[in-house]
């Protein structure tokens, strides 16, 4: 059989599918061609082959030819050397849609994919997992003209869907996908957006902290419309105050429109203009011009919003994308108190400059004022949490530490009751009590919430990302930081995670690979080095990783990187002072970086009585231990893991 013709014109064409199965799954493998067929797709697989055709030519034509390769794994196509071939040629095309019809884990090499799950839904036709399948295809399909069929999320049909649909694909092609650019070929989401800070009109500089508040609430209302993706605000920011045209934003961020806007604050009056424009061509979509009183600010929040995913929609299609019961700007844990709403966002200016401690401190002061003013003011308790946590990070006092997090702790469970559905405040504490308490059991349901309702925001998807990769989480990770990175991809700290979690998953080209671009970014980034010499380390190439650990800013991780290397380079003395400088320096507060160094050195007895004062302080760094390949000299002895278990990290 020959492979489906096309015409010069694509606008009637359907996407074309090659379906690689296992003949033993032939039953299943029917009804997932039934499902593509249903969604207006053309399916080739070998059940349609006649007679006289020659097997090898036609199924490498359809390979080369297919908009998209959908692979159907299970426990026995997982040893088909078939599939593995025809997904090998998917990966390779960038056009690869995994499915598991029994619940099966893809082979290694397609681990780092996102699979669609089929293993509980194959007979049901209404399903987000039929969502998923369409927008997969629909994000790959040259002529995405796939038919809308009606799905269980009231006011969205397929065609909105399918139109957001490259967001869904790229997160879940995994880091390997980031890597070799294939997010960037693709070209922008038509439903993505960025939102640059709003200038500042009122002639007094000291007023920007509430134009750029004013652009980050409406940043943060846009994204928890789930058929949007908003562009994160550390990348949009970058932009603050760089002469850069719609277009140049439009590229770098990889979105089709750009929201800029101005803010005039005079005494009790408030004028906010807003504009949104075309990514490719900078036309102007949609303007409007607010004078309100400053009382008024957060119904105007709302407004504009609306206004702007209306706009969006109307560029889409002519189906809005908002209805009465999806809000782009639903307020959730927020303030009607003017008061209250300009110390946040003063609190929030200081917090995101991080200065040092004591800045952060003016940060905190501002927040307990706020919620001063607003005890109910959730928001406020989440933003509290955070920078508590921070400030305990930056402390050199063992038992401040303590308190500082048992603070953050009680402050995010506040802010959760205050707002069940406030994705900051699941996030604050999950963080709190992993960092806080080291207890990954408790964190893991606030984590796995703050996912659910911040899909969206790139900050809670990047600590969701990290949580995951050092609990060993690899799927789940690479999935969010992949997410992270589409959503903040100007930002180097997003590129330092990404590093931290390629270095969980022990790959270390990769971890070179972003912390070099996190490097490229900002040179002057903590930890970068320092995880760049630890992947070249483990990769044999000492030498290299010495100077990279000898150019690290944090001299805590440097200090420990060169006594390691210097060690297994043969420079005893060099080694010897670095260790004996890093206890001097940071004392009972580097006990797991002690671990790092005595586990390398072969001396495990140390390593284990080290190991038990780090437990004893709650070193922070030991949650690192389940990933860390530094400790894999420890992990035969009975006591490294009695240790870990009794603090809930094995």
């Amino acid at each position: 059989m020959k492979p489906p013709e096309t015409n010069a014109d694509d606008s009637d064409r359907k996407p074309t599918i090659f379906l690689s199965y296992a003949r033993a799954d032939q039953k299943r493998a029917r009804r997932i061609i039934s499902l593509l067929e249903t969604i207006g797709c053309s399916v080739w697989w070998d059940g349609l082959l006649e007679g006289g055709d020659n097997f090898l030519p036609t199924t490498e034509a359809m390979l080369e030819s297919a908009d998209a390769i959908v692979v159907l794994w299970s426990k026995t196509s997982i040893d088909s050397h078939w599939v593995r071939d025809e997904a090998t040629r998917g990966r390779e095309r960038s056009c690869l849609v995994p499915i598991s019809i029994d619940g099966a884990r893809p082979p290694l090499g397609f681990r780092q994919f996102q699979v669609i799950d089929f293993s509980k839904s194959l007979n049901k036709s209404d399903t987000l997992e039929v969502d998923a399948l369409a927008r997969a295809v629909g994000a790959l399909n040259k002529a995405p003209q796939i038919s809308p069929i009606q799905t269980g999320v009231e006011g969205v049909n397929r065609r909105l869907l399918i139109g957001g649909a490259i967001a869904t694909v790229a997160a879940g092609a995994g880091l390997t996908g980031w890597s070799a650019g294939w997010f960037r070929q693709a070209g922008s989401n038509n439903n993505s957006i960025a939102v640059t800070p709003f200038k500042n009109l009122s002639g007094n500089p000291e007023q920007d902290y509430f134009s750029d508040g004013l652009s980050e609430e409406l940043r943060t209302s846009l994204s928890r419309n789930r058929l949007l993706r908003v562009s994160a605000p550390t990348s949009s920011s970058s932009f603050r105050d760089v002469a850069a045209d719609v277009i140049t934003i439009a590229r770098k961020l990889s979105v089709a429109f750009v929201i800029r806007g101005s803010v005039r604050r005079d005494g009790a009056m408030l004028r906010i203009a807003a504009e949104l424009l075309d990514g490719e061509t900078a036309v102007v979509s949609w303007a409007q011009t607010y004078d309100r009183k400053l009382v008024d600010v957060f119904a105007l929040q709302t407004e504009v919003a609306d206004a702007v995913s209306n706009a969006i929609s109307r560029q889409l299609s002519a189906i809005p994308l908002l209805n009465t019961t999806q809000s782009a700007s639903q307020t959730i844990g927020g303030t009607t108190n003017i008061s209250a709403f300009d110390a946040y966002l003063r609190g929030r200016a200081l917090a995101e400059l991080s200065i040092d401690e004591a800045s952060n401190r003016l940060a905190l002061a501002q927040y307990d004022l706020a919620i001063a003013v607003d005890p109910t003011y959730a928001a406020a308790h989440a933003a509290k949490s955070k920078i508590l946590a921070v400030i305990a990070n930056q402390t050199g006092n063992t038992d401040e530490i303590r308190k500082l997090y048992d603070l953050a702790i009680a402050s995010a469970r506040y802010a959760r009751t205050l707002a069940p559905d406030l994705a900051e405040a699941h996030s604050a504490l999950g963080y709190a009590l992993y960092n806080g308490n080291l207890d990954p059991g408790a964190a893991r349901l606030p984590y796995e919430r703050s996912r659910q309702l911040g899909g969206g925001q790139g900050d809670i998807l990047r600590s969701f990302a990290l949580y995951c990769a050092y609990r060993g989480r690899r799927a789940d990770a690479s999935e969010a930081i992949q997410r992270t990175l589409m959503l903040d991809p100007i930002n180097p700290r997003v590129f330092l995670a990404a590093s931290y979690v390629a270095y969980a998953a022990r790959d270390y080209a990769q971890t070179i690979e972003f912390a070099h671009k996190a490097l490229r970014l900002n040179p002057n980034l903590s930890s970068a080095n320092y995880l760049t010499g630890n992947a070249l380390y483990q990769l044999g190439r000492v030498d290299e990783a010495q100077r990279a650990y000898g150019a690290e800013q944090v001299s805590l991780f440097g200090l420990q990187g060169i006594a390691i290397s210097s060690h297994r380079l043969g420079e005893p003395q060099k080694a010897k002072a670095a260790f004996a400088k890093l206890i001097a320096e940071y004392g009972s507060n580097s006990s797991y970086q002690q671990v790092q160094v005595l586990a390398q050195w072969q001396q495990i007895d140390a390593a284990i009585t080290t190991l038990a004062e780090a437990v004893r302080v709650r070193d922070s760094g030991l949650l690192l231990a389940k990933t860390d390949p530094m400790l894999d000299p420890l992990r035969s002895r009975p006591e490294y893991n009695e240790l870990l278990s009794g603090v809930g990290l094995t």
